[in-house]
């Protein structure tokens, strides 16, 4: 399994085949994205996202999309917005490639800390974060406007 940056340090796209080839796997996280899905993700680059996938077989096995920023309570950080992996690959290593890609790479960048929030329905999502070293650190809430 190779990891590969779709995005660059600066959230230019460099490898516009794997974005399009990693739609499938990131609406299964994300059901909501709109049909212009680059377009999107060219919108969420430019507010500071970045991407990898994992690639197996020339086919996407995972997506990650994620952030580096710094805020007062965790310090620098990178956080992850998504972390998907195919349905058809789940408990293969996949989401353990990513998120250890993820967590060498704010390691490099000398971060203090690597987050992510996850829904409280994705049980099985947080069994894996809890045998991949994670904690619960907070409960986060949100107000949707209509």
């Amino acid at each position: 399994m190779n990891i590969v940056e779709v995005t660059d340090d600066s959230g230019a796209l460099v490898a516009p085949d794997w974005l399009a080839k990693a739609e499938a796997v990131h609406r299964q996280l994300r059901t909501a994205l709109p049909a212009e899905y680059a377009q999107k993700m060219h919108r969420v680059f430019a507010g500071g996202a970045r991407m990898c996938v994992a690639v197996e077989a020339a086919e996407v096995a995972g997506v990650a999309v994620y952030r580096v920023y710094e805020n007062t309570f965790t310090g620098r950080q990178l956080y992850v917005d998504d972390l998907v992996t195919d349905e058809r690959r789940r408990s293969s290593g996949v989401g353990r490639a990513l998120l250890g890609h993820l967590e060498r790479k704010a390691r490099a960048l000398g971060l203090d800390n690597l987050s992510l929030d996850s829904g409280t329905q994705r049980t099985r999502a947080h069994k894996f974060y809890f045998r991949e070293g994670m904690v619960v650190t907070s409960f986060h809430f949100g107000k949707k406007f209509t």
